[in-house]
């Protein structure tokens, strides 16, 4: 009997995986949008502690998991908290392999933090200064793929 692989991310499945840079690169406009001018947080270990440390506003614990779970996206972003793995999905992930890592839209509309400190610090969910904006530009991609889907179902090219 063949062994089963076990999926690294859960629900969904991974639609590409990321090159080292752009996971780099995706950890960099994290860092610009949700630590933007903090210091002295140790984010190089954890970048999560800017939201344990206070120094950006967030919900944590069953209020981020409340707000995360009604979040749409197109696709979501799952990167890891050592920078150098990150996977595109087609669900928002409710468990991954990673002990700490982040979900987000490509847009950074918000993001949700999962750590190794799960229950005691975390997990975290915070939004973009412009959230507003960005939902309604994911809700209208999500709109857009929604309508392929049923054209495709009826048989149109």
């Amino acid at each position: 009997m063949a062994k089963q692989e076990t999926p690294l991310i859960r629900p969904g499945r991974i639609v590409r995986e990321l090159s080292e840079a752009q996971a780099a690169a995706f950890a960099t406009a994290w860092l610009e949008v949700f630590a933007r001018g903090v210091h002295g947080m140790k984010l190089k270990a954890y970048m999560w502690h800017v939201f344990s440390g206070g120094a950006y506003e967030n919900l944590s614990g069953k209020e981020a998991l409340a707000a995360y779970a009604t979040r749409e996206a197109p696709e979501y972003i799952v990167l890891s908290n050592d920078r150098n793995a990150a996977y595109v999905t087609d669900r928002r992930p409710e468990w991954t392999f990673m002990g700490d890592y982040y979900v987000f839209p490509p847009n950074l509309a918000w993001t949700m933090a999962f750590t190794h400190e799960d229950g005691w610090l975390g997990p975290y969910f915070a939004t973009h200064p412009d959230v507003e904006r960005l939902e309604a530009e994911s809700l209208a991609q999500i709109r857009k793929q929604r309508e392929i889907e049923a054209a495709c179902a009826k048989g149109w090219a």
